[in-house]
């Protein structure tokens, strides 16, 4: 508990009082944000704003989990490393994406298919390492069933070791590419991507440390013994969390309205890995779906346009997606955009939250 609270706190200070030095730091090596012309005309004013603010961020959270470790002598187990992985790796695709667009200056980096290359290899990494470092229980930090709020009867290896481990690699890869992408689709006006994902991380804080609570291995009771989790590492996944919570929230002292810095590619990317591996790592892949329910609105609101736009030809549903932006183009101001997101964001957070906790009650 001690080394959570150390965490995040940590993490919060390095980002409140040291991202105005980054800031200026990365105006001098001329980090700006590019703004699309196609976007909304408001948002020309925010051109040459810093960016790649996510590595602000990434520093914040390694530097205050290992310190916060550290202080307390605990040993550094192997699923918040995965998940810290997750992050810095993603942040690397992000950060290639970021420093093509200033070095250019226009709004596309990577290629898309570039992009998607470099997921899909962290991710793989990601998904056989997470089947590795079995603990004295012979719990790996992931599992090759099909979860939902635990483990269900749908295990890719019962299709045979090789199939269903290539099914499970493939099924990590869409998980991750999918998260982040739409972490990075919500990420488009100031404080919305990171104060949603304070939301949707903030959750595995709790579920992390319910589920070391209620853990099969000496956190619950002997009469909740039917009900208790089989997790490896659940309250070092709760401390990771806390780490990125605090972090984030520190940053959106800087990123909220008018923003000073934004998140980028490599802090958006980086976000929605570690949201897509602390779900995978805690058996809550398809929770996800309600935990971060904002982004699953946002990036299907992109795909519901191309799809409507490619089969009637030119018309399209929204003024302009992703969803955010046709309310922009209504007449909201962007504040209010913004916070109505949040409130939608936490409500979907609180379903799936409460989703997790009526499990355990019905049990």
């Amino acid at each position: 508990m001690r080394a959570l609270l150390i965490a995040g706190a940590m993490s919060l200070a390095f980002t409140l009082f040291l991202t105005p030095l980054f800031i200026r730091l990365f105006k001098k090596l001329g980090w700006g944000q590019f703004i699309r012309d196609d976007g909304p005309k408001s948002h020309h004013a925010k051109r040459g704003t810093a960016t790649m603010g996510g590595i602000i961020v990434i520093l914040g959270v390694l530097i205050s989990f290992f310190s916060a470790k550290l202080m307390v002598g605990e040993p550094i187990t192997a699923s918040p490393l995965l998940v810290l992985f997750m992050m810095v790796g993603l942040g690397l695709v992000g950060f290639v994406d970021d420093f093509l667009k200033t070095r250019n200056q226009r709004s596309l980096g990577l290629g898309g298919w570039a992009k998607i290359t470099g997921q899909v290899l962290v991710a793989g990494v990601f998904a056989y390492l997470s089947l590795q470092f079995p603990n004295r229980q012979g719990l790996t930090p992931a599992s090759t069933h099909i979860s939902f709020i635990r483990d269900t009867p749908l295990d890719f290896m019962a299709l045979g070791a090789i199939v269903g481990t290539a099914l499970f690699v493939l099924w990590i890869c869409l998980i991750v590419a999918a998260t982040s992408n739409s972490v990075n689709v919500t990420d488009g006006l100031d404080g919305l991507a990171t104060g949603s994902s304070i939301l949707a991380i903030g959750s595995f804080v709790v579920i992390g440390f319910w589920q070391f609570n209620q853990s099969c291995f000496g956190g619950a009771d002997a009469a909740d013994q039917y009900r208790c989790y089989e997790i490896r590492d659940p309250l070092d996944l709760a401390v990771v969390s806390a780490a990125i919570v605090g972090g984030l929230i520190g940053f959106l002292w800087w990123n909220t309205s008018p923003a000073k810095i934004f998140l980028g590619d490599t802090g958006s990317l980086a976000i929605g890995g570690a949201i897509a591996a602390l779900a995978v790592l805690s058996r809550t892949e398809l929770l996800l779906i309600l935990i971060g329910g904002l982004f699953v609105i946002e990036s299907g609101s992109v795909i519901v346009q191309r799809v409507f736009f490619k089969l009637t030809r030119g018309k399209r549903i929204f003024l302009m997606s992703p969803i955010h932006h046709h309310f922009e183009l209504k007449g909201w101001a962007e504040v209010t955009v913004v916070v109505r997101f949040w409130i939608i964001g936490g409500l979907l957070v609180a379903a799936g939250v409460g989703s997790f906790y009526l499990e355990w009650l019905a049990r």
